[in-house]
């Protein structure tokens, strides 16, 4: 299993808690069943984060107009807005969440040349809260492909405290290569022409890379 570059100092932290609690459990409990017992949380917790930093091998999916998700987990929106941040006019948002379960790797859904980023520090309000998309933490990433211009949010949830996004305006990426990763549960935004073909619908479950959000016009 390929554990994300950016997560090892998270996996370090949370192992050294973990070392710290089973030996105090084992120093200070005399009753070798509580003991043993109490030892599940820090050991579950050890192993969680490992699966929860993994980097499954994805691949490009797909004809160049087929614009694939950017990350794994359950279509929560989809519908016509006005676009404030970037493009300034209505396109078509399709968003997707992400719970402890999934994987937090981002991929870039199509390819491009990055034409925006920024920063926006927030709050950490659940991710599937429509407000979540203006007021958490969360980076704004422009695209320009020649199907049309593509914008995308990484959002932070309650529990994720910290974006990682390799996106930097002037370069060109490939669809299905990393773009990111959000730690813990979050969510993708992620804005469209409004003449793309919608391929997914709320309560449908998608994987980055592997899933056709839409079909854009050529």
């Amino acid at each position: 299993m390929i554990i994300h570059k950016d997560c090892y100092s998270t996996i370090w932290k949370i192992w050294l808690g973990g070392a710290i609690a089973l030996f105090l459990i084992f120093y200070f409990i005399p009753w070798t069943f509580l003991a043993y017992a109490l030892a599940i949380i820090p050991l579950f917790l050890m192993g969680f984060v490992m699966f929860f930093f993994r980097v499954p091998k994805r691949g490009k999916v797909g004809e160049d107009n087929l614009l694939t998700s950017v990350a794994d987990g359950k279509i929560v929106v989809v519908e016509k807005v006005f676009e404030a941040e970037h493009l300034k006019r209505e396109c078509l948002q399709v968003s997707i969440y992400m719970d402890f379960f999934n994987v937090h790797v981002n991929y870039w859904p199509i390819d491009g040349d990055v034409t925006y980023y920024k920063y926006h520090p927030g709050a950490y309000m659940f991710a599937y809260l429509p407000k979540a998309s203006e007021l958490n933490e969360h980076t704004s990433v422009g695209m320009k492909s020649q199907y049309g211009e593509i914008f995308f949010k990484q959002i932070a949830g309650t529990f994720a405290r910290r974006i990682v996004c390799y996106a930097e305006p002037g370069n060109s990426v490939v669809k299905g290569d990393q773009c990111g990763i959000i730690k813990f549960g979050s969510r993708i935004d992620m804005f469209l022409p409004l003449d793309a073909d919608i391929k997914v619908k709320i309560g449908d479950y998608v994987r980055a890379s592997e899933s056709v959000i839409a079909e854009l016009k050529k």
